[in-house]
């Protein structure tokens, strides 16, 4: 072993702060261990405090309240349906054993609250074993003013996703304010919502404190973590792992205030930095073709922690069926340079009026299925006909209704991004194609077969509507399909699309303990990941809303609790 200087011992050292890392610390610290937690940026929250914030936990506790009762059997087949050999059956078997647990554990604590949506399909409602809710969950409402001082701290959420220029809103929200002027019910509800954050800025804050989402999730664990006075440095990078002769991880060194700290622990280090969606070198050598920095990840998740695994002795992951969670992406690139990225997530893809074609002007894809889906759709027809990027089209009445990536419903202002380039505005379909770099006569024959389909209310080419999960996302008011409208008048419009991704999936191999693994099938002494740098118990499918926060949440209490049986 060789000869360090220690600055601080501690019990453990947990890597990152999203939602792995802050359940792996605060479950730490409840079975009554030291822990330190660093972050390597100077806010709090990581992917977490940017995502969705749906957490898939099946078999929890609400479940058969929200009128879903589940079992056991039904969940297993249904993830040999979908995830099947991508994951091996022992880290499936403790994600499904150990998630319910853990969420009655961290409420028990006071860290997190989450209610169980009541109506949410699987994201193969027709497969076997499939749920139509009580398996995903949501974090409540959070009042960040709750935070203090340290609600700065706080890693904002994705600006895209905010309105009138830091005040989050969700789908109903969204509802409630383009309805505004159409019913008192709405009017009433967008008037608190902005009353609210009125007085916010008033009180000098930079931006709403009424938090949802995931921002409302790394919140709650942020408070548990101020509320238990658990030590947490901010701007602190890990930058190597010590270990002793016989290979167990005994410490870290860290840079922060321009110095290296060493830190010794007496237990353990947990690995919980977000994976590696903006490491260039390793999309390019995991990633498919073609392949950009088209994350929608934090820009800080490099790849430090699988890195560090990596030189402690730990392996990547192996038989997964895809690296990352894939999602199309919109780039706009703004006049000072600054690029900005709008995940193509729940919110135009699903709905009536809307096509997906490549570059031979032919759709290629159920436009309404998950955002993964719709991407692995993307990579299959690329392989005989280029669709990488891909457009998506409308017409002027579905972006009045309901925007297109960056271009907000509403009658917001738009001719920004079409002097940009980013939104494509024709007169007729044959302008259209031109802007897009398409055959015009293939364009024409598509939408006009598009139409004809959905006046019939059935997609006989792809299915657009035809599952539960699809029509969840359409438009409920929409006779007879929710995601079926023929695209009418012009102008038209579309959007470049290409193949984005939300985090990667394959990380550092892992057991069931969530202790990284050597090339000899070994557990590391004192080294567990969690999160995005383990290797997805998905095994780089993507079933459910809330498969990466589910397991992310469920490992991070799984590592906590080993660290403190060691």
């Amino acid at each position: 072993m060789e000869d360090v200087r220690w600055d601080e011992t501690v019990d453990a050292v947990v890597i990152g702060s999203g939602a792995s890392g802050m359940t792996a610390a605060l479950t730490a610290h409840f079975e009554g261990l030291e822990v330190l937690l660093i972050e390597k940026t100077g806010r709090i929250g990581g992917s977490t405090a940017v995502s969705g914030g749906a957490v898939w936990l099946p078999l929890n506790s609400q479940s058969a309240a929200a009128g879903h009762p589940d079992t056991f059997e039904k969940v297993w087949e249904y993830l040999d349906h979908t995830v099947g050999d991508a994951s091996a059956e022992s880290m499936k078997r403790a994600y499904l054993e150990m998630g319910p647990k853990m969420l009655d554990y961290m409420t028990s604590h006071g860290v997190l609250t989450l209610a169980a949506r009541t109506f949410s399909p699987d994201y193969y409602p027709d497969r076997p074993g499939a749920a139509l809710g009580g398996r995903a969950l949501d974090p409540v409402e959070f009042d960040g003013r709750r935070l203090g001082r340290h609600f700065k701290e706080l890693h904002d959420p994705l600006k895209e996703f905010l309105v009138l220029g830091g005040m989050m809103v969700s789908l109903v929200d969204v509802r409630h304010l383009l309805n505004v002027s159409h019913s008192f019910a709405s009017f009433w509800h967008a008037g608190k919502l902005v009353l609210r954050y009125g007085s916010d800025r008033v009180r000098g804050y930079h931006r709403g404190t009424r938090l949802l989402l995931g921002n409302a999730l790394a919140a709650q664990l942020f408070a548990g973590v101020l509320h238990s006075k658990l030590p947490y440095w901010l701007s602190t990078a890990a930058r190597r792992l010590h270990c002793d002769a016989s290979g167990r991880v005994v410490g870290v060194t860290v840079a922060r205030n321009g110095a290296d700290v060493n830190i010794q622990v007496r237990k353990g280090v947990v690995v919980a930095s977000g994976g590696f969606p903006w490491n260039a070198s390793l999309r390019h050598a995991l990633y498919p073709k073609p392949i950009g920095m088209w994350s929608m990840s934090p820009t800080d998740n490099q790849g430090d922690g699988i890195r560090l695994a990596q030189e402690a002795g730990a392996v990547m992951g192996r038989g997964h069926v895809s690296p990352a969670f894939w999602a199309p992406v919109s780039i706009w690139t703004k006049p000072n340079g600054e690029v900005v990225r709008y995940p193509h997530l729940v919110w135009d893809r699903s709905k009536p009026g809307l096509i997906a074609v490549n570059a031979h002007g032919r759709r290629f894809v159920n436009e309404s299925s998950s955002y993964h889906e719709f991407v692995l759709g993307m990579y299959r027809s690329n392989e005989t006909v280029p669709s990488i990027p891909a457009h998506l089209i409308c017409d002027q009445a579905f972006v009045d209704k309901w925007g297109l990536g960056l271009a907000l419903p509403g009658g917001r202002p738009r001719q920004y991004l079409i002097d940009a380039g980013y939104l494509l505005k024709a007169s007729s379909l044959d302008e259209l194609a031109r802007l897009m770099g398409v055959p015009a006569d293939a364009l024409v024959q598509t939408v006009n077969r598009y139409n004809d389909l959905a006046v019939s209310g059935v997609d006989t080419d792809f299915g657009k509507g035809s599952t539960e999960y699809n029509r969840y996302l359409g438009d409920p008011q929409h006779k007879p399909n929710p995601c079926l409208a023929p695209l009418g008048n012009a102008p038209f419009y579309a959007v470049k699309v290409v193949a984005g991704d939300i985090g990667t999936a394959c990380g550092i191999s892992c057991n069931e303990y969530a202790q990284a693994v050597g090339a000899d099938g070994q557990a590391i002494a004192g080294l567990y990941v969690a999160g995005n740098d383990m290797q997805s118990v998905m095994g780089g499918a993507y079933p459910a809303p809330g498969i990466t926060l589910g397991p992310a949440l469920t490992f991070g209490w799984v590592a906590g609790r080993q660290l403190a049986l060691q």
